[in-house]
């Protein structure tokens, strides 16, 4: 079903704009159709996927003489590439560290900045807004597609670097950052839910993005913000003199997804970045909604 046919399919319903549930799956399957066909969205997913490929043949190379991959401080999400060359699985966590500090929120930037901004600048935000989706129905479409792409951006990196990790390096039971061992499935269920707590790491930022949407009608002007105001609270987040603001960053938490590689598995910080981040989509959720339910529709 194309977005026309949505449209037109909201628009025979009738004048009462009450669109039923199976119309509203219409709309999310055809943003999720209309986002995922586009270039820009498969070049995004073909680079976070080069990620784990460029990391583990690094590691691959440096490591061909017998020498062992450098990593950083214990506990820490870099600490993880040491372990690559026993255990491809490791593979994963180390290419979900690299990537979540930028690859993956700037992805997410890109298609949360676009998805209201870009509508608009394309001139079809208007023709979306005929059918009876209403403007709180079609914002939370929107946001619904962008954590749908969290969640696959994710995953991709995750597939891509355990394949990597299986061709390249040896598979078996790993060894948990607190010394204990565990099956190699029980690690790939572990991995399995880095990769999803991951994507929910990534809830604030989609929202914000989406809100920085709602107050432009360019879409590249709307990107560029969201993926600007990334980069500096990266930035913010590693400047010692402001430790006292740095817990209420959204970035602050994300490398917590380690501690699942505890026995047993510390909670804290897990649960102080989840409840960070449902804290943003809240705030900034609820002020792109005020600002679409309020905004002069001319494009």
């Amino acid at each position: 079903m194309s977005r026309a046919d949505v449209v037109e399919q909201g628009g025979a319903i009738g004048t009462d704009r009450k669109p039923s549930p199976l119309w509203t799956f219409g709309l999310f399957r055809s943003e999720l159709v209309t986002t995922f066909r586009r270039w820009r969205t498969l070049a995004l997913l073909a680079v976070l996927a080069a990620v784990p490929i460029l990391v583990g043949i690094a590691v691959k190379i440096e490591t061909g003489d017998g020498s062992s991959a450098g990593g950083g401080p214990e506990g820490g999400g870099p600490a993880f590439i040491s372990q690559i060359t026993n255990n491809g699985l490791f593979l994963v966590f180390t290419a979900l560290a690299a990537t979540l500090p930028f690859f993956l929120p700037m992805a997410i930037g890109v298609i949360a900045g676009d998805a209201i901004a870009g509508e608009a600048n394309a001139g079809t935000l208007r023709y979306l807004l005929v059918a009876p989706a209403g403007r709180t129905r079609l914002l939370l479409t929107k946001y619904a597609t962008t954590m749908t792409f969290c969640l696959v951006a994710t995953l991709v990196v995750a597939v891509s670097a355990l394949t990597v990790g299986a061709l390249l390096f040896p598979l078996g039971d790993l060894t948990t950052i607190s010394g204990t061992r565990i099956s190699f499935g029980e690690g790939l269920a572990r991995a399995l839910l880095i990769a999803l707590v991951v994507a929910a790491s990534l809830i604030g930022v989609a929202a914000l993005g989406l809100f920085v949407s709602t107050l432009t009608n360019s879409g590249i002007a709307a990107m560029a913000t969201t993926v600007g105001l990334l980069i500096t609270v990266q930035i913010l987040d590693q400047i010692p003199q402001l430790h006292a603001l740095q817990p209420y960053f959204f970035s602050h938490y994300w490398l917590s997804f380690a501690d699942l590689m505890r026995e047993p598995v510390y909670w804290d910080d897990l649960v102080k970045n989840l409840g960070l981040q449902g804290l943003y989509a809240a705030v900034f959720g609820s002020a792109a909604w005020a600002r679409f339910t309020a905004k002069d529709i001319t494009a």
